[in-house]
């Protein structure tokens, strides 16, 4: 059988896709199911998602009050080993450069964790190496505020988002998924929890055994 090559692995010419950046943040776990196991469940969350991309799939350039546009732009970053797309880039005028200023359009309302940043300083990082220009700030557009939220890309987000790309990386290399997070409350929105059952990885099968056993003579049940 013919095995799939991994994101990231040195030779197999595929990089790390960008929104496995923001799958690694909430979840380690999460990431390596989808992106290693290659296991996917739409939920309410994800459909929205959807629905809220789809105006911006298709890859053109526009001008809107003087400033050039890119809508769907394609980036990657050698160095780093991560690639996808860019929802939005607005190239700004600073003295005889463009700078470009990412634009990352979520559902729902800014979170509590910094996944979607660092999903957006990576392509910072990419833009960086792409067009060998200094990124500074990018935006993300929540549905329900329906404004932007502007994002500095100062040296704490970088050191996260370098930081979550090698641990990612190494699970990519190693082959094995992690357990799940810590933080539990995490699992209830997850369009993965059945396939992941955060509730019994990592139990014991000794004791899972003993359980069952205890169980069924508990109840004067024999077997054949």
């Amino acid at each position: 059988m013919t095995r799939l090559a991994t994101p990231g692995e040195p030779g197999s010419g595929e990089p790390i896709p960008l929104s496995a950046l923001q799958h690694a943040v909430y979840c380690l776990r999460q990431a390596a199911l989808i992106h290693l196991e290659r296991l996917w469940e739409e939920n309410r969350f994800t459909a929205e998602g959807a629905v809220l991309h789809a105006v911006a799939d298709e890859p053109r350039v526009r001008r809107a009050r003087g400033v050039r546009r890119a809508i769907a732009l394609p980036i990657a970053s050698r160095r780093f080993r991560i690639a996808g797309v860019a929802d939005l880039v607005d190239f700004r005028r600073a003295g005889d450069l463009e700078v470009p200023y990412p634009i990352e359009i979520k559902r729902g309302r800014p979170k509590l964790h910094r996944a979607d940043e660092v999903q957006l300083c990576a392509q910072a990082l990419c833009l960086e190496e792409m067009f060998a220009v200094t990124v500074p700030e990018g935006a993300l557009f929540y549905a329900e505020p329906r404004r932007r939220t502007a994002v500095v890309f100062d040296g704490d987000l970088r050191r996260l988002t370098e930081a979550t790309i090698a641990e990612l990386a190494g699970v990519f290399a190693a082959g094995r998924t992690p357990p799940p997070t810590a933080i539990r409350s995490r699992c209830r929105s997850c369009s993965l929890s059945e396939q992941c059952r955060p509730g019994i990885v990592g139990r014991s099968a000794l004791g899972w055994r003993r359980r069952v056993v205890a169980h069924v003579l508990g109840s004067g049940e024999t077997g054949a």
